[in-house]
């Protein structure tokens, strides 16, 4: 059961990121997402997977409206669109045809906008699970967040573009801190080893960067058998290796600050990303 909570929290915002495809973002937005609402928290899962959106089947989810009908017009509200899933949590379905925030007219901006804007329910923590890669709208979504959590998995090619995205988001945007998410761990040491790799290449080339590893998601059976469910590993089956590891990320992201900065509601947010898009 949903608990509805408080609205004098500030809104928490988090871009879930990584460089390349096939790493386990998405599973790890959606399970992050859940986590938290089942502790209490009023949640936004914004897909923000433009061209590939799957959030909504991996929650078991069938939306009929999505982010591209608020595009196009055929939708004038954010709660047109929006999808309650598990334990309250509420999706904001994405759909393929849609290129980018960056190839939105400026009508089609000011929408967004004002869509984004009127939505008055109470949220304690917004999650944008962006495309895999370097699109314009992936640094976006992040430039417009507080927190960037970057997945990677233990192949060479997800530490090579993890690199690649940190790097284009420090010198190109500016930003300097991210949080790091191993995933699919066939055991905690593999994954100490990848963060140890991905630290060591940010010491030597960018100096200036922060790195914090947050989570350390293990693959196992309960996992492989939640996803081929379409439900989350937290709510099917919280006590496994999985499930508690995405747990305690839940954690950690809920004590995550907010900056002064940045109390700004759902509107600031899209503000931002279609600033960052310009």
């Amino acid at each position: 059961m949903h608990i509805p909570m408080r609205n004098s929290r500030p809104l928490k915002t988090i871009a879930i990121a990584s460089g390349k495809g096939g790493v386990g973002k998405t599973n790890v937005a959606v399970n992050l997402a859940v986590a938290l609402a089942r502790m209490g928290r009023r949640v936004m899962l914004f897909d923000a997977d433009l061209g590939l959106a799957n959030a909504d089947l991996l929650l078991g989810l069938r939306p009929t409206r999505s982010l591209h009908d608020l595009v196009t017009g055929t939708a004038s509200t954010l709660e047109e669109i929006v999808t309650e899933g598990p334990d309250g949590l509420l999706l904001v379905p994405s759909a393929s045809g849609i290129s980018g925030m960056a190839n939105l007219t400026p009508a089609e901006h000011t929408g967004l906008i004002r869509a984004f804007s009127t939505y008055d329910q109470p949220l304690d923590v917004l999650i944008v699970d962006t495309a895999a890669g370097l699109q314009d709208s992936v640094t976006s979504f992040c430039v417009a967040v507080q927190n960037v959590s970057v997945v990677i998995c233990d192949e060479p090619a997800s530490l090579t573009d993890a690199y690649a995205l940190i790097k284009v988001l420090h010198q190109d945007h500016g930003l300097r801190r991210f949080r790091v998410v191993c995933n699919m761990l066939r055991t905690p040491e593999s994954g100490r080893r990848l963060m140890q790799k991905l630290s060591s290449v940010c010491m030597q080339y960018l100096p200036e960067v922060i790195l914090e590893a947050s989570g350390m998601i293990p693959m196992d059976e309960d996992l492989r058998r939640a996803v081929q469910r379409r439900e989350p590993v937290v709510s099917l089956y919280p006590n496994s290796l999985s499930g508690r590891a995405l747990v305690e990320l839940a954690r950690q992201a809920d004590r995550w600050a907010v900056a002064d900065s940045d109390v700004g509601g759902i509107g600031f947010f899209v503000e931002r990303m279609l600033q960052g898009s310009c």
